[in-house]
């Protein structure tokens, strides 16, 4: 009686792992924290007299351009798997200056995986109508990327972006262990 609880035990511990390896291996990438948007990349050159520069660098990341004003995000997780299925959670995506500051300016947001290094690029994108962002800024996406990714996925850029505009608000940090 002993031996066959036992063997019981054992087939589902061998069965557990070898469930959450096959879960595991149809991850294309992982995104654990995330950067928030900062228009301008650089500035250079003396100042106009109507305090502009003349030599603004905006921040495109891939081809996508900047959202007009700073975005902050205070967690981000997100999935991508190898079928295109993506799922990203995010907190706190606000504002980070001007007269709307701390808000979630009535945004709504999708994402898109870019894998390329260099141009051309594919931007695989979930649904352009996007989700509201919560008045704190939280998010959910739970969708599916299209066109679907690549096999494999050299240099992943996940950006989260506004709806209508396109223009991204927050990068994903690529989780590489």
């Amino acid at each position: 009686m002993k031996k066959s609880l036992f063997a019981s035990i054992l087939m589902v511990l061998v069965g557990g792992f070898f469930a959450s390896s096959a879960i595991a291996d149809d991850t294309l990438v992982r995104f654990r924290g995330a950067i928030g948007d900062i228009p301008v990349a650089n500035v250079s050159g003396t100042a106009n007299p109507d305090g502009t520069f003349p030599d603004v660098t905006r921040n495109i990341v891939r081809g996508v351009n900047p959202a007009g004003q700073i975005w902050v995000i205070s967690a981000f997780n997100a999935d991508v798997k190898v079928d295109g299925r993506i799922r990203v959670d995010g907190r706190g995506l606000l504002l980070g200056g001007g007269d709307a500051i701390g808000t979630n300016g009535n945004a709504s947001v999708f994402a898109t995986l870019i894998c390329e290094p260099v141009a051309p690029f594919t931007q695989h994108s979930t649904d352009l109508d996007g989700v509201p962002l919560a008045a704190n800024g939280n998010f959910r996406i739970d969708d599916v990327l299209v066109p679907a990714p690549p096999a494999d996925c050299e240099s992943p850029v996940l950006l989260i972006r506004v709806t209508v505009a396109g223009a991204w608000f927050a990068a994903g940090i690529p989780k590489l262990d």
